[in-house]
C-alpha cells in the first residue's frame, strides 16, 4: 500500500513537471540548439553519435558468426562503425566474420549515414521551422504598412492594390512552405521506392541464378539479408558487401552488376538529375503548383540536391563523360588481364562498366585493385577526390554563378572573411597533412615492408577514405621482402595492417570526407604568386 501511494505521488510530480514551464523551456532550448547551431556542428554530432551507438551495438549486443578464434579488436569495431556511418566502406575486419544480426546493424548505420537520408532529415528540420498556420502567418510590419497605406490613400484603387500585394505575399509564402513539405514527401518516396524495387530485383535474380545462390549458400549468407544489405550499401554509395571478396565472386553475374550500377547512380552522382525528373513528372501528372515552384525556385528552397535544369543537364553530361573516359582507359589496359580471364565479351564489358562507375563513390569492386595498372589507379584517385556533383560549367553560366556568389558575399558583414575562414586550408592541403602523419606512424612498416607500405598505396587509402569510396589495394603476404613468419592473407583493406595510430587518423579522414562540403571553399585566403 505504501509503495502504491509513493508511486501515485511520483506520478503526480511527473504530471506537474509535464505541465510546468520546465517542459516549455526544454523544448525551446532544444529548438534553439537545433536551429541556431552551426550546420557543421549538427552533422558532426549526428555522425559521431550514430557511430558510437553502432560501435556499442556491434561489440555488446551481438557476437561474430565465425567459429574461428578471430575476435575483432574494439578499435576495429569502432572503425567499422565509423566506416558504415560515413559510407566509406574502409575495412579492417573480414565481412564474413559478422553475424546476421551484426549485418543488420551495419545496414541501419549505412541507411542513417546515406546522403539522401541525411538530406531528408534536413528537409524535416526546415519544415519544423515553418509557421504552424501558414495562411495566418503574416509579418506585422507588412500589416502596419498596409494600414498606413490605407490611411494615406483612401482611394479604392489604392486600397485594392495594397490588398492584392498583401494577398500575393501571403500566397507566395504559403506556396513556398507547402513546396518544402511536398519535397520532403518526394524524397521519402524516392528513398523507399528505390530500396524496395532494388531489393526485390536483386533477391529475385539471386533466387533464379544457380551460380549466385550457390555462392551465398556456401558462405552461409541469407539471400534476403544479402539483398537488403547490398542495396542499402550501394544506394548510399558505401561499398560494403557481406562477402569477403566484395563483388569479385559475382563478376560473371552481369544481372547483379547492372542492378547495382543503377543503384549507385540513383543514390549519388545522378541523384539531382533523377530528383528533378521525378518532380517534373509529378507536376505533369498531378498539376500541383508546388512541383512547379520547386523546379523554378531551387535556390530559395535551399535543398543542395535540387539543382536548376541547366546545372542538372551539365551534371548528367559530366557524369557520363567521366564514366566514358574511365571505361575506355580501363578496357584498353585491362581487357586481357588476369582479372578478366574466363569471361565473355559481354561479361567483361559489364564488369568494366561496374568497376569505373564505383570509382565515384561506391567502392565496390570486381577486380583486385592492387593488380590494376598504375595509370588507372591514378585516374581512380582523381575520381575519388572529386566531389559527387562536379560538373563542367560553360563560361557564360559560370560567370552568372560568380555574380550571384559575389552578390551574396557583398551582403555579408562588410564582405570580410572571418578569422577562421582566413586560416582554413584547401582539402588538398589537409589530405597532404594526413598522408604525412600516416607516413610517420607507419614509418617502420614502410621501411621493413616497402612493397606493401609504399606511398602510392597510402595515398590511395587516404583519398579513398576522404572520398568515402572504399577502394583499397589490400595487403599481400607475397609482396613481403622477408618471407616467413605467420603472415596470413586477409580479405580486408590495406589499413587493416596499420597501427592503431594510423587507423585513428584514417577515422578522422573519414569524418572529414563525409563533411567535405563544409571545407570545399577553404584555402581561398592563400594566394600563390
Amino acid at each position: 500500500m505504501v509503495m502504491m501511494n509513493n508511486f501515485a505521488s511520483f506520478s503526480k510530480k511527473l504530471d506537474l513537471y509535464s505541465d510546468s514551464p520546465n517542459r516549455s523551456r526544454t523544448s525551446t532550448l532544444f529548438r534553439h540548439l537545433l536551429f541556431r547551431s552551426n550546420p557543421l556542428f549538427i552533422q558532426l554530432t549526428y555522425f559521431l553519435t550514430i557511430s558510437l551507438v553502432g560501435y556499442l551495438a556491434l561489440s555488446v549486443f551481438t557476437k561474430p558468426r565465425t567459429s574461428q578464434p578471430l575476435i575483432p579488436k574494439q578499435l576495429d569495431l569502432f572503425y567499422t562503425s565509423v566506416s558504415a556511418t560515413t559510407v566509406s566502406s574502409m575495412s579492417t575486419i573480414e565481412m564474413e566474420v559478422f553475424s546476421n544480426s551484426q549485418l543488420i546493424i551495419l545496414t541501419i548505420l549505412m541507411l542513417l549515414g546515406g546522403e539522401v537520408f541525411v538530406s531528408m532529415l534536413g528537409i524535416q528540420i526546415e519544415r519544423s521551422k515553418l509557421p504552424k498556420h501558414q495562411t495566418t502567418a503574416v509579418d506585422p510590419t507588412k500589416i502596419e504598412l498596409h494600414s498606413i497605406s490605407n490611411a494615406a490613400c483612401p482611394d479604392n484603387n489604392n486600397d485594392r492594390y495594397s490588398n492584392n500585394l498583401l494577398d500575393i505575399d501571403i500566397n507566395n509564402e504559403s506556396l513556398k512552405n507547402n513546396s518544402i513539405k511536398y519535397l520532403g514527401y518526394v524524397v521519402l518516396g524516392y528513398l523507399v521506392f528505390v530500396h524496395l524495387v532494388g531489393s526485390a530485383l536483386l533477391s529475385s535474380y539471386i533466387t533464379l541464378s544457380s551460380s549466385a545462390s550457390k555462392v551465398l549458400n556456401t558462405k552461409g549468407i541469407k539471400t534476403q539479408t544479402f539483398s537488403v544489405f547490398t542495396i542499402v550499401s550501394t544506394f548510399a554509395n558505401c561499398g560494403f558487401v557481406p562477402t569477403n571478396e566484395n563483388m569479385i565472386v559475382f563478376k560473371k553475374n552481369s544481372g547483379i552488376l547492372l542492378i547495382l550500377i543503377s543503384q549507385i547512380l540513383l543514390g549519388n552522382t545522378l541523384y539531382p538529375v533523377c530528383l528533378r525528373l521525378v518532380i517534373w513528372s509529378l507536376g505533369k501528372i498531378t498539376k500541383r503548383r508546388e512541383f512547379g515552384y520547386l523546379l523554378r525556385n531551387c535556390k530559395e528552397i535551399g535543398y543542395d540536391h535540387l539543382l536548376s535544369s541547366v546545372r542538372s543537364t551539365l551534371l548528367g553530361l559530366t557524369v557520363v563523360g567521366f564514366i566514358m573516359v574511365q571505361l575506355v582507359l580501363f578496357c584498353s589496359l585491362e581487357w586481357n588481364s588476369e582479372a578478366m580471364d574466363g569471361m565473355t565479351l559481354y561479361q567483361k564489358f559489364v564488369a568494366a562498366l561496374f568497376q569505373v562507375v564505383n570509382s565515384r563513390h561506391a567502392g565496390e569492386s570486381v577486380v583486385d585493385i592492387s593488380t590494376i595498372s598504375s595509370a588507372i589507379l591514378v585516374l581512380f584517385v582523381i575520381m575519388m577526390y572529386l566531389p559527387p556533383y562536379t560538373s563542367f560549367l560553360p563560361i557564360n553560366y559560370k560567370d552568372q554563378q560568380k555574380k550571384i556568389l559575389s552578390h551574396d558575399n557583398n551582403n555579408s558583414i562588410g564582405g570580410r572573411k572571418s578569422l577562421l575562414e582566413c586560416f582554413m586550408f584547401s582539402p588538398l592541403s589537409y589530405l597532404s597533412i594526413f598522408i604525412i602523419l600516416i607516413s610517420i606512424t607507419e614509418r617502420k612498416n614502410m621501411k621493413d615492408d616497402p612493397l606493401n607500405f609504399n606511398v602510392l598505396n597510402v595515398i590511395i587509402e587516404v583519398i579513398s577514405a576522404y572520398g568515402n569510396v572504399g577502394f583499397s589495394t589490400g595487403y599481400s603476404c607475397k609482396r613481403r621482402l622477408h618471407q616467413g613468419g605467420d603472415c596470413v592473407d586477409r580479405c580486408y583493406g590495406f589499413s587493416g595492417k596499420w597501427s592503431s595510430q594510423g587507423k585513428f587518423i584514417l577515422i578522422i579522414v573519414m569524418f572529414f570526407g563525409r563533411l567535405k562540403k563544409f571545407s570545399l571553399k577553404g584555402g581561398k585566403a592563400w594566394k600563390l604568386s
